[in-house]
């Protein structure tokens, strides 16, 4: 497996941890009404990953087109 194809897949797990670290949080507030802060910056570690992850599979297209193709 590849670098790229493993970032791939470790961002699409990030994603499904984001999403439900930010649907716990929309749970906590209807439950709760005003839940303690640690529970609104529950969703923010995996943003920063999901930022780096995604940029980093944004910029691997320009990074390649220097290289030539391996034959």
């Amino acid at each position: 497996m590849t670098l790229a194809a493993w970032t791939r897949q470790l961002h699409r797990w990030i994603a499904i941890l984001f999403t439900l670290a930010v649907v716990a949080n929309f749970a906590a507030i209807a439950i709760v009404g005003e839940p303690a802060m640690w529970v609104y910056m529950l969703p923010l570690p995996p943003l920063f990953l999901l930022l780096f992850t995604g940029l980093y599979l944004f910029a691997l297209p320009y990074l390649r087109r220097g290289r030539t193709p391996a034959e």
